[in-house]
């Protein structure tokens, strides 16, 4: 059975950072790209970020770029996404979420698309507040 437990999550004032983990299981972990997507108060699903299995290539979000950075450790079967310079705005319900096709890295123009993820995990709050 696959699982994806995030945590990290908290409360954090503006201009702070917190450090999300996501264990995986259940599967391959290696050979699949995966993402990280956020659902804010009263919004729909929104993509943050993704890595390739080969931890070669990753994708942000034009609304997360230059302050949040993802990482993986395929040894672990582990999935990170380290968040500075946090805004009000960042304030969401953060998943890891598993990519549907192994080996291939979703293209930038369908990461967006929640269709093409077919695992998440139950997710780990954010809050940043003064």
């Amino acid at each position: 059975e696959v699982q994806l437990v995030e945590s990290g999550g908290g409360l954090v004032q503006p201009g702070g950072s917190l450090r999300l983990s996501c264990a995986a299981s259940g599967f391959t972990f290696g050979i699949y790209a995966m993402s990280w997507v956020r659902q804010g108060p009263g919004k729909g699903l929104e993509w943050v970020s993704s890595i390739n299995f080969a931890c070669s290539s990753t994708d942000y979000a034009d609304s997360v770029k230059g302050r949040f950075t993802i990482s993986r450790d395929n040894a672990k079967n582990m999935l990170y996404l380290q968040l500075n310079s946090l805004k009000t705005e960042d304030t969401a319900m953060y998943y890891c979420a598993k990519h549907r096709a192994p080996f291939r890295m979703t293209p930038v123009t369908a990461l967006g698309v929640m269709e093409e993820y077919n695992f998440w995990g139950q997710g780990t709050q954010v809050t940043v507040s003064s």
